[in-house]
């Protein structure tokens, strides 16, 4: 299991990293949203535990960030916090559970792996993880893309830009929608960078077919079926 462990208090971090190592886990940490992003860009974890007090982004606002980014896996709140309306506002944020410091490892340790066995079942019971729009196909567990059956090549950055637009077929996504989404939010690139990655999407999914990429002047990208 992997677990990511988000607290700006390193005596924590450590603390519950060293215990969940012991017990065979996997773990990463950050003491920041940003670094949290950074990391699950990178591999995203099987559980996480968020402290909702960060010096950058709250643990609330990082979970917002993190669901709309799409990735699922649950979270646990760690604050020392502790109002009913605080639990309540972090469960109805879309966190899956909510510890207050101080807490007991024991138990911390024991709703993490409740966690990750009720993600499991739910995540077995998921249909296929096939995103579809008209004849393109994507697949986000093997990373395959194809069109009519034939195999398309993308780069990471080329899967995650298609990826964000086969989730919003026919809308309409502007440059700067697609720079908070694709990249890291705090990256500090021009719009230039999507233009010249729907470039190489477009000869790639686009190429010997009718075209499915559309630029929209003055407004952004959209994919859509052909009609």
């Amino acid at each position: 299991m992997r677990a990511l462990v988000v607290d700006d208090e390193q005596s924590i971090t450590q603390l519950i990293a060293m215990t969940l190592r012991y017990e065979g886990w996997e773990v990463e940490t950050a003491e920041s949203g940003e670094e949290a992003l950074e990391k699950i860009k990178a591999q995203a974890p099987d559980v996480a535990v968020f402290d909702i007090m960060l010096p950058d982004l709250d643990g609330m606002k990082l979970l917002s960030r993190v669901r709309s980014e799409g990735w699922m896996f649950p979270v646990l709140f760690l604050t020392a916090l502790d109002s009913v309306e605080d639990r309540v506002n972090g469960l109805t944020s879309g966190g899956d559970d909510y510890v207050a410091k101080p807490f007991a490892l024991e138990e911390l340790i024991a709703r993490l792996r409740g966690l990750v066995r009720r993600s499991q079942v739910a995540h077995a019971q998921q249909p296929d993880p096939v995103l579809r729009v008209g004849d393109l196909t994507l697949n986000e567990d093997s990373y395959e893309v194809e069109r009519l059956g034939q195999p398309i090549t993308v780069t990471n950055t080329e899967f995650e830009l298609l990826r964000y637009l086969m989730r919003n077929p026919g809308r309409v996504l502007s440059k700067a929608q697609i720079l908070d989404r694709v990249w890291a939010y705090d990256f500090k690139g021009k719009s230039t960078v999507v233009e010249l990655y729907v470039s190489y999407l477009r000869k790639k999914i686009d190429s010997g077919f009718e075209p499915m990429l559309h630029t929209v002047r003055g407004a952004g990208y959209m994919l859509k079926p052909v009609s």
